[in-house]
């Protein structure tokens, strides 16, 4: 009788930018630089919303955890991507690649959701402002986030391939609809723009975060690139990550204050 083959397979050989010789002290280089800048940037965020007492809104509760959740997110892959450049086998383990795909899964889920969330609270604030309070309370915050975190949890569980997460988006564009036209029907221009000024960071983020998803999914297949899959996969887990304090930094004149007054202090 012939004996089967059992083969156990341990380890993935990663195959990538970082197994191209030219690019791998560049990658590395950039790896680095944006990965300091990442922490340091969403940290700077995170102390800057804990110490600052006219930052203890809803929005500002929401953008620290989503600081919080690009700090793990980076973290979960530039440093493995940073030590796999140099290294010379390039393989992961199964366990290893599980855990990184999980945590992944975990955390990409969790920001899909959480800007979902931060959309809710601007369409609170703009077509509802006499009950924003009474909606968006501290309680109601916590619960917010929670469900968050253990929704992203519970979805690295189930995920497969096979299928692709729209939920978190259909929010975000409904509660920008219901926004953009209670923002057409507000008499004062002045008042249209520092409307419409509270969105536009949050719907930078949300469009970055989503651009390089659907660039993937609605490429048709003749366009099908691997070094565009390495970009975008690039784009996706390292860069966005340090864009988004940028982001909040640069368009929010409320962090401005708060940081400038950080400096003074310090």
């Amino acid at each position: 009788m012939e004996k089967e083959n059992n083969t156990l397979v341990t380890q993935f050989i990663l195959d990538g930018l970082s197994s191209k010789p030219d690019l791998q002290l560049p990658l590395f280089l950039l790896c680095s630089v944006v990965y300091m800048v990442t922490l340091m940037g969403n940290l700077i965020i995170i102390i800057l919303i804990r110490i600052t007492p006219g930052l203890q809104t809803p929005m500002y509760f929401f953008l620290m955890n989503l600081s919080l959740v690009d700090v793990l997110y980076s973290s979960t892959i530039t440093p493995n991507f940073m030590a796999n450049i140099f290294s010379a086998n390039k393989t992961i383990s199964i366990t290893g690649c599980a855990m990184q795909m999980f945590l992944f899964i975990d955390l990409a889920s969790s920001e899909a959701m959480l800007l979902a969330v931060m959309a809710y609270d601007r369409y609170v604030a703009i077509c509802k402002p006499l009950y924003y309070k009474l909606l968006m309370n501290k309680a109601t915050c916590f619960q917010l986030v929670f469900s968050v975190y253990i929704a992203g949890c519970l979805n690295s569980f189930t995920h497969t391939y096979c299928s692709v997460e729209v939920g978190s988006f259909l929010c975000i564009m409904i509660s920008y609809t219901y926004i953009i036209f209670s923002i057409c029907t507000i008499g004062s221009s002045g008042r249209r723009h520092k409307s419409l000024s509270t969105c536009i960071s949050h719907f930078t983020c949300v469009a970055l975060f989503y651009f390089p998803v659907f660039f993937m999914y609605l490429r048709p297949n003749s366009a099908y690139s691997v070094d565009q899959d390495w970009v975008l996969s690039v784009f996706y887990t390292v860069i966005i990550p340090m864009l988004n304090p940028l982001i909040y930094s640069f368009r929010n004149q409320d962090v401005k204050q708060a940081l400038l007054k950080f400096k003074e202090r310090f």
